[in-house]
């Protein structure tokens, strides 16, 4: 590990552009493997780099401050490694000629190493409407500031698109007693992740709360003026009334910064290779923006959650340090509903077996999907203890039968530690007879 004294002694320099999970995870493992060049952190955001899930606990005065900021790392850790804050400050080209990147302050920062951990941008609807001054997006703490004042006063709030965060925003509402519609386009919430089963018992918890979830149904028209939405209109004709609107339609990569250097981009955001290398060889991208190939996808895409691009981030910091690192970890995403938490393991596919453990009931139940006789992803709800259980079968490709796994009486653990004992190759000691 090189001293503070030597960091930017080897002429060599590093830029990371996006101080979320990805760009810190990349630093911290670039000083963990000992480089020593100069390393720079660019965020448009001006807080110290913040943990964004939990944004939307911080709603409403349930997070450590009005807006819910966690730090990722204390402020000293980036003093004691030498890695520079810049923010408040965006990049607003790359000269791939040049080596460098232009600020928007004017600087100019030289670096032989890029990372491009730039994210996702929330995607925005064209309906009319749409631009009023409650329709509102949750992405960074400005957003979550907006937001907050909003719900403030009150609803009724309509949540366009049943997400994560959307889901999450209304758990967080219904507990301070806001009137919560959720508008969904697809017949259930999270269906594409989660599968009908598991997106029902979702739809009965957050019903059993109080949430009006409608789905098969867009939005058409947002009623009001430029200064406020107060009702929202639907494709089957119902009208809402609205305080707040909400959008969490999806999202879309943060590729500007990419065209710039005529990297390639597709439909997921940058394409990389598995250490997190662009076109440019040079460049890296890393985190949600990155379009990366992953064992656990079965085509190049993008894996958002944040244990995710802290992960990669991590893989990609390795490998720029000198320790190449390919990032194959089953994906992990978490999400916090009313007092508990869904966990997702894995990406299910079409044509997994799925089996739903006895006893599934809203708020707590245990799901998997199973190929070739293992577990390939799992999802649960107040079962936390079973899902860290599953996450090493899944690890471990352990062999599984599918009627067993269904028996809430199954311990998961003993599961576990019968085939690693069944597979440990005995030690002969020296000598022996």
């Amino acid at each position: 590990m090189s001293t503070p004294g030597a960091f930017g002694a080897t002429g060599h320099s590093c830029v990371i552009v996006g101080a979320s999970a990805a760009g810190v995870a990349a630093a911290l493992a670039m000083r963990g493997e000992g480089y020593g060049g100069t390393v720079t952190l660019v965020d448009a955001d001006p807080h110290l780099p913040y943990e964004r899930p939990p944004l939307s606990k911080g709603l409403l005065g349930e997070g450590e401050d009005s807006t819910g900021l966690v730090p990722i790392q204390p402020a000293p850790v980036y003093d004691d490694l030498g890695i520079v804050l810049r923010l408040g400050e965006r990049v607003v080209g790359i000269d791939p000629a040049g080596l460098s990147v232009r600020l928007s302050g004017g600087d100019v920062l030289g670096c032989s190493r890029l990372v491009l951990a730039t994210g996702v941008a929330a995607r925005r609807l064209t309906t009319p409407g749409a631009d009023a001054a409650n329709v509102l997006s949750l992405r960074d703490a400005a957003d979550a500031v907006r937001l907050n004042a909003q719900l403030a006063r009150g609803g009724p709030l309509v949540v366009i698109g049943a997400g994560f965060i959307g889901l999450e925003l209304a758990a967080v509402a219904r507990r301070h007693g806001i009137e919560v519609t959720v508008v969904e386009a697809q017949p259930h919430p999270l269906a594409s992740v989660l599968g009908p089963e598991v997106a029902s018992l979702l739809t009965e918890l957050h019903r059993g709360h109080g949430v009006r979830l409608l789905t098969g149904v867009t939005v058409t028209e947002f009623l009001g003026s430029a200064a406020g939405v107060e009702a929202v209109r639907l494709s089957d004709g119902q009208r809402l009334p609205a305080a707040t609107v909400v959008v969490g339609i999806g999202v879309r990569p943060r590729t500007e910064l990419a065209a710039s250097a005529r990297l390639d981009t597709d439909q997921w955001g940058i394409p990389v290779n598995e250490f997190g290398q662009t076109s440019r060889a040079w460049i890296y991208a890393t985190g949600d923006v990155a379009s990366q190939p992953h064992p656990h996808l079965t085509a190049r895409g993008r894996l958002e959650h944040w244990e995710a691009a802290q992960r990669h981030g991590a893989a990609v910091g390795s490998t720029i340090g000198g320790s190449p690192v390919r990032y194959t970890d089953p994906p992990y995403a978490w999400s916090d509903q009313y007092d508990t938490t869904l966990q997702i393991i894995g990406r299910p596919r079409t044509g997994d077996d799925f089996v739903l453990r006895q006893g599934a009931e809203p708020g707590r139940f245990l799901a998997f999907w199973l190929r070739r006789g293992r577990v390939a992803a799992a999802a649960g709800m107040g079962v936390a203890r079973d899902v860290g259980a599953v996450r090493r079968l899944i690890a471990g490709e352990v062999p599984v039968d599918g009627l067993a796994l269904s028996d809430p009486g199954l311990d998961l653990r003993r599961t576990l530690k019968q085939h690693t004992m069944r597979h440990t190759v005995p030690t002969v000691r020296k000598g022996a007879a």
